[in-house]
Parts: structure tokens; sequence; C-alpha cells
């Protein structure tokens, strides 16, 4: 009698139970995610819709008879573009890119284009992978976006070179969109670990915007280099949130796809499928405790810094004045899809130049406001001491985690091994590149945080020039 009259309690505590999770992940919203995290400036902030405008003139036939180019055009002068490779050029091992001089900025910029839905190579990049497949620098890294990124370098390695030699005041930028931004951000990690190979460049000159970035690289290497990497994520965008492989999506998707095509030959819609299976996914997610995540050394996180775009405001109707938000977050590193029908829009390269571009106007007319200089520059120092504490919370967090390997300081080259192959590529003393030192000396967290930080003349801690 008492376990029949259990029943109904039990099924009542599991329906309770489920309609809470339902209502906490509808009422979830992209504001959740950084609503703790302090204000981007205009000055830090300022190369984003520049680049994003660079990444777009990757799509262009001709500079010079520019067909997509948004109002006020890409930026771009013709005659400084060094080069610029197509699929034909990078034989499907890599998405195009462009190289392109920029005297007014004193920046040289490797720019990708994003994922081509109609080209077989770059999903042959994307679902090049599997969980704990491939290492690099004591984390884990995506294998084939690492692969392409590798081949780049193999092409572009002279012509780098040759211009970071021949301008010396010059930043090297890579930016990308997308399918580029884990390129772009994978580039950034193998330059930094082969800088011999680009005249021994500072680390310091070395700088990565991902825009829309994908989850390509373990937490330990997302909070170590973020003072290189750089994400921008556009309110609800879906690819820096979803934490399931992107090769199960896009496998997932494709079965879809098929069965859709079985039914109508026309019916199948990108749009339409794709927040179906997000949203399968974010359940599956939402179950999972998030300590489990935080302490799975192989689950791939958005790469550095992020800078997170917030436009829009739970039940309210249409766009608001765009404000950016910044931090290095370790718990919290937009686990949770959200649940809206923009998380496919704000992944859109145009909306996010157009969004960025207007936060940037927005931050400039505050800053002309201000008529006190002093007041400007307190700002500014303020900033810098917030972003170096920021990072140095980041990577106490990572380590009281116990993530592997979160407080080895930045070898001279990266590993590169597959997992069966680690011990015997270690013996050996090789790596993908050639490099012919390896660092053998173990550091403390203490002589860590040494090395990255220092103290100014006012006593704060900030971010050691490397």
């Amino acid at each position: 009698m008492s376990i029949v009259c259990g029943i109904p309690l039990v099924e009542c505590v599991y329906c309770l139970a489920c309609a809470r999770w339902a209502w906490k992940r509808c009422l979830h919203t992209a504001g959740h995610d950084s609503e703790t995290w302090g204000l981007a400036t205009a000055e830090e902030f300022e190369p984003v819709p520049r680049l994003c405008r660079y990444i777009l003139a990757v799509y262009e036939d001709d500079l010079r008879n520019p067909l997509w180019a948004p109002p006020g055009g890409y930026g771009i002068n013709p005659d400084w573009l060094v080069l610029r490779k197509t699929y034909e050029d990078t034989q499907g091992r890599a998405p195009p890119y462009m190289l392109y001089l920029d005297h007014d900025h004193a920046d040289i910029v490797l720019a990708f284009r994003g994922l081509n839905l109609a080209k077989e190579s770059d999903y042959a990049v994307l679902l090049d992978n599997r969980l704990g497949q491939r290492k690099f620098d004591g984390g884990y890294v995506h294998n084939g976006l690492l692969k392409a990124a590798g081949w780049v370098l193999d092409a572009e390695c002279e012509v780098l070179r040759e211009l970071v030699e021949k301008h010396p005041n010059y930043t090297l930028t890579f930016a990308g969109h997308s399918l580029g931004s884990g390129v772009a951000a994978m580039l950034s990690m193998v330059v930094v670990q082969n800088r011999d190979r680009l005249g021994n460049i500072e680390r310091k000159r070395v700088r990565c915007y991902a825009i829309a970035p994908a989850r390509c690289m373990s937490l330990n290497l997302a909070v170590r280099y973020a003072d290189v990497i750089n994400s921008v994520v556009l309110q609800d965008d879906f690819l820096p949130r979803t934490a399931t492989p992107l090769e199960d999506i896009f496998k997932s998707l494709f079965c879809f796809c098929n069965g859709k095509i079985v039914e109508s030959l026309w019916s199948f819609s990108w749009a339409d499928s794709l927040p179906c299976i997000l949203c399968l996914r974010c359940m599956r997610d939402t179950c999972i405790p998030e300590e489990t995540m935080l302490k799975d050394p192989r689950r791939l996180y958005a790469p550095g810094r992020l800078y997170h775009i917030v436009e829009r405001k739970p039940f309210r109707l249409g766009r608001f004045p765009p404000v950016v938000r910044t931090a290095v977050p370790v718990d919290g590193r937009f686990e949770h899809i959200v649940l809206s029908c923009n998380a496919t829009s704000d992944h859109a390269i145009i909306w996010i130049e157009k969004e960025a571009q207007r936060a940037l106007d927005l931050m400039r007319e505050k800053d002309n406001t201000m008529q006190i200089p002093a007041k400007q520059m307190m700002e500014r120092q303020e900033t810098l001491t917030r972003h170096s504490q920021e990072y140095k919370a980041a990577l106490q967090r990572a380590k009281t985690l116990d993530v592997p390997h979160a407080s080895t300081p930045p070898s001279q080259y990266g590993t590169f091994e597959e997992e069966g192959e680690e011990s015997s590529r270690r013996s050996q003393g090789e790596s993908s590149f050639g490099s012919t030192n390896r660092s053998t000396v173990d550091e403390s967290w203490e002589e860590l945080i040494e090395r990255l930080f220092d103290k100014d003349e006012h006593g704060h801690i900030v971010l050691k020039k490397q």
C-alpha cells in the first residue's frame, strides 16, 4: 500500500525537477555569462571591427572592385596586400586567407575566412579530430585546426619572417572567423612556440583575434595564452558555447540532413535543423556538473581572453546599444548554450562587424565626454591592473582544479604528439617544425607567477612584458 501511494509522490518530484530545469534553461540568457565581467575600453577593443572587415575582405575576388563591402568599405589599401590564397592554393589544407601590411596601424595581418558550407575540404579540417587525440604544450587541441595552422606556417614562414624583420615596430596579428578563428588561434600558439622561425619575434608582438571562435583548446592552454589570444563573441552565438565536439555536431547534422532529404529534396534548411540539434545537445550537457567539466583535461574551450558583446536583454524586444564585457574566466566559460532564435544569426561575421563598430563608437563617444586627460589615464591604468589580476586569478583557479600542466611554462616549441607516439618522440627530441631546444626545467607555481607578473611603481600587479 505504501509503495502504491509512494509512486505518485516520486513522479511529482521528478516532474517538478524537470520543470525547474526547463524554467532555468529558458531563463538563461547570454547576459548571465558575462554579468560579473568588467567593461572593455575603446583602446583594447579598437582592432576588432577593423579586423572583422579584413576577414570579410578575404571573401572578395578583387579588392579594387569589391562586391560585398559594408558601408564605408573594408578600409583596405589594395597596394598593401602582400598575398592571398584561395582554396586552389591551399589544396583544402586550410581555409583561404590573405596577408595584409597595415601601415596605418603598424600591423602585419594574416586573416582567415570562415567555414564554407559548400566546401568538403573545410569539413575535412573540422571533422579531423577525436577527443584527446592531439597534445600541444602540455594541453589538448583540435587536431585538424592544428594541422591547418602548421601547414600555413610552413607555407608562409619566409614571407612572415621577412616582414617581421623589415618592420620591427609592427605587431603580427592573426585573425579569423568561425573555422578560420580556430586556425588563427592555433597558428598564434605555434608561432609563440616557434618564435625562432620568425627571427625570434617577441611574444608581446604576437596577437590573435578569434571572431566567433570554435572551442579548440583545453582549459590550461586557453588561460595561459590569454595574453596573446582574444576571442570575440556576439550575444547568443552558439559556437563558443557548443562544448560537444564539433565533429559530433556536424555528423549529427549530416544524419539529420539525410533524413530530411529523403522526405523532400528541397526541404533541408541549415537554420531549421541546427537549432534543433543544439537544443538536444544543450539538454545533455546541462546534466553534467560544472566541476566535472572543468576537471576533464581533454575538454576544449574558447581560447584566450573573452570579449562578449551584449546587445539584447531578457523579455525585451529589439537590440539595445551594445556593451562589451571582458575577462579571462575559468568557471562559467560559456558553458551553456542559450536557447535563442538568434543563436545562429549572432554567428554571422557581418552582424559581428556591425555591432562591434557600434560598441566601439559608443566607447569613443563616452571617452570624448571626459575632458580631463588625467581621469582617462587613471582609468586606463586601472584597466591594465584589472586585466593582470584577472589573468593571475585565472591561472591560480586552473591550478586549484588540477588541470594537467596548467602551471607549466611555455616550452621552446609545441609537442604535436599523437597519443601513442608521445614517449617515442620525446626520446628523439623532435618537433613537427624542427625545433632543437626543449625546456626541461620544472617551474613551481610561485616561480611561474613571479616570472609572469611584476609590480609597478604604484604597487599594482601587472603582467610582465616578455
